[in-house]
């Protein structure tokens, strides 16, 4: 099975924000580490097959419709082929192109029933099939949410199978950790979209960090009420 790399992208950005935001509002709220797991772990597989079925419907839905869209353009090209050269021959006409040359152009074009049928889907439509399986898309989705997500409860982890109570320091641990892993995620999802890497990491980062400051202080604030 490939693994596509923007949709692993996208969901270890979530992973990271949810889990981390989960674990700063526990901590706030002064609940124990057990809490802290429970609450993750719960994260980490709901909502990160919440995402994953939600990115497979989606990725579903839109190869069915552009499926639909190309089944309607070579019905178009079958029984409107005039109509259809013409607009061939507007589109390009737009693009600058004139006399000789543009019709030489709409000549090429509408020679081969797969060009002309993958020109009308980008051109007209703007529909580009980028060949992605759904359930690899999901899968993708899922590994990435629960992988990186899995970051921060690490530190928490690992003190309790120490059996050291010290909430605050594993919450300093996971927050060093979490944001190294927030900027790292931005760098490489800098690099999919061809975007500056180091502005990239810096702008997930402070998502991830507004986020969990949010939920940091709704635990705290939450926890004053309740007293």
């Amino acid at each position: 099975m490939k693994l596509h790399f923007d949709d692993f992208i996208y969901g270890s950005i979530d992973g990271a924000v949810t889990t981390f935001a989960i674990v700063a509002g526990v901590v706030g709220a002064s609940l124990s580490p057990g809490i802290i797991l429970i609450l993750g772990f719960a994260n980490l597989f709901a909502d990160g097959f919440s995402m994953a079925a939600a990115n497979y419907q989606a990725s579903k839905a839109r190869n069915q419709y552009i499926e639909m869209k190309r089944k309607q353009e070579e019905w178009e090209i079958d029984n409107l082929e005039e109509q259809e050269k013409e607009e061939i021959r507007e589109i390009y006409k737009k693009k600058g192109f004139k006399d000789e040359l543009l019709e030489e152009v709409v000549r090429i074009i509408t020679s081969r029933r797969k060009v002309w049928v993958d020109t009308m889907m980008k051109e007209e439509l703007g529909l580009i099939e980028d060949g992605k399986n759904p359930l690899e898309s999901s899968v993708s989705t899922f590994i990435g949410f629960n992988l990186v997500g899995l970051i921060p409860l690490i530190p928490f982890m690992i003190f309790i199978f120490m059996k050291i109570d010290a909430n605050s320091e594993a919450f300093v641990y996971s927050t060093i950790s979490v944001m190294l892993a927030f900027f790292l995620v931005g760098m490489i999802k800098g690099k999919i979209v061809k975007k500056p890497k180091i502005r990239s990491g810096f702008y997930t980062l402070i998502i991830g960090g507004i986020a969990s400051l949010v939920a940091y202080y709704v635990g705290y604030g939450l926890k004053i009420l309740i007293q």
